[in-house]
């Protein structure tokens, strides 16, 4: 069986294809039950539990913790719970893996008569976001256990106290 990706147009994710058969072999993009629709930088992704997505650049520094709170939609198997515009009190966490940069796109200006042309390129800078937890409102959101402290040795005085 031979395998290879097939790029979507705007190269943000891809899918397997099974060459010798034609068809695609069996993925999921979303790998749990619980789906968000998120607005950044103006657009709308669907998200889950660890996917992988690249937003419009956020100023986050690689390894940092980003907080998604414009969360327009919550689904699960069964249940879609949509907000007006937002839903309140959920959020979505994720891990910034840094900036990438997407495939360069090229200006060209020209009039004619006139020798006048100019060749402009540019390359948009795009964030790429590990999705950690979808937060869904009135849960309960588990503080991290307090770190144990080592007891210090009593301090021995010359009296012996």
């Amino acid at each position: 069986m031979l395998l290879f990706r097939l790029h979507h147009v705007n190269h943000r994710f891809s899918l397997p294809i099974d060459i010798s058969l034609g068809r695609l072999v069996q993925f999921s993009f979303w790998r749990s039950d619980i789906y968000a629709i998120i607005e950044t930088g103006g657009k709308q992704y669907r998200v889950s539990a660890g996917q992988i997505i690249e937003v419009d650049f956020l100023d986050a520094l690689d390894g940092t913790q980003v907080e998604l709170d414009r969360v327009l939609l919550l689904g699960d198997g069964e249940n879609v719970t949509a907000g007006r515009p937002v839903i309140e009190g959920a959020k979505v966490l994720a891990t910034s893996q840094g900036d990438v940069r997407g495939a360069k796109t090229t200006s060209f200006k020209y009039k004619n008569k006139t020798r006048y042309h100019r060749k402009i390129g540019h390359h948009q800078t795009y964030t790429r976001l590990s999705i950690d937890k979808i937060v869904v409102p009135g849960a309960e959101e588990k503080a991290p256990a307090p770190k144990r402290t080592r007891r210090t040795k009593k301090e021995v005085t010359q009296d012996g106290a």
